[in-house]
C-alpha cells in the first residue's frame, strides 16, 4: 500500500538508494568547464557541483538505457469493438538538444487508430519519455515516437504532434523567448486520407 508506513522501519525512514558513483574523469571535465566560465571549482559552493551535475545528466539521459518499444508489448483485445481514434493530449516532457545540450520543454499529442487491439494509455507517455530522455532534435523525437507506435501496435494510423520551446534559442543566440516549435508525423490513414487527418488534428486542437 502507498501509506507512510511503507517508508518506515522501526520508526526510522528507509535509507535512500546509494548515489551513483561518478568517474573521476567525468567530475574533472565538469571542473574544467567551471574554470572555463571564470569560476573557481574549489569554492565551497561548487565543491560538490561536479558530482551533482554528472548525476543529473545521467538522469536527463536515462532513455539510452531502455527500449521504448517494450512498453507496447502488452496489448488488450477486449475493447468492445472500439475502432475509433485513441488520443493522449498534452503530455509534458523535457529533453535536451544535441547541439547545445540546452533544455527542450514542451508537450506532445499522440494518437492512433487501432486495428484490433489497444495499449494502456500510460504506455504512450512512456514511449515519449524513453526517446525524450536522450540528446535530441525535435524532428527526430517526433519521428521516433511515431515509428515506435506504428511498428509496435500495427495500427491503421498514427499521429504525433509535438510543441516545444528550445533553450538554445530562448536563453542564448537569438535570445527570443515565447517561441514554440511544432513538428508532426502522420502515418497510415492519417497521412493518406485527408478526412482522417483533419479529424485527428481537430481532436488535438490543431485543426
Amino acid at each position: 500500500m502507498g501509506d507512510a508506513t511503507d517508508d518506515m522501519r522501526d520508526g526510522d525512514p528507509v535509507a535512500p538508494a546509494p548515489k551513483l558513483p561518478v568517474p573521476d574523469d567525468v567530475a574533472e571535465a565538469i571542473r574544467t568547464l567551471i574554470r572555463w566560465t571564470g569560476e573557481d571549482p574549489t569554492r565551497e559552493g561548487l565543491l560538490d557541483t561536479p558530482q551533482r551535475v554528472a548525476r543529473a545528466w545521467k538522469e536527463y539521459t536515462q532513455g539510452y538505457g531502455e527500449d521504448p518499444a517494450r512498453h507496447l508489448a502488452r496489448v488488450f483485445e477486449e475493447v468492445g469493438g472500439y475502432d475509433e481514434i485513441v488520443l493522449l493530449r498534452d503530455i509534458p516532457f523535457q529533453s535536451h538538444c544535441e547541439h547545445h545540450m540546452a533544455p527542450i520543454t514542451g508537450k506532445a499529442h499522440i494518437a492512433y487508430l487501432p486495428r484490433d487491439h489497444v495499449v494502456g494509455i500510460s504506455k504512450l507517455a512512456r514511449v515519449l519519455h524513453g526517446y525524450a530522455r536522450r540528446l535530441q532534435v525535435q524532428e527526430r523525437l517526433t519521428a521516433q515516437v511515431a515509428d515506435c507506435i506504428w511498428n509496435g501496435l500495427k495500427p491503421r494510423g498514427v499521429a504525433v504532434v509535438i510543441e516545444a520551446t528550445h533553450g538554445c534559442m530562448t536563453a542564448r543566440g537569438v535570445r527570443t523567448p515565447g517561441v514554440t516549435m511544432t513538428t508532426s508525423r502522420m502515418m497510415g490513414v492519417f497521412r493518406d486520407d485527408e478526412r482522417s487527418r483533419k479529424e485527428v488534428l481537430a481532436l488535438i486542437g490543431r485543426g
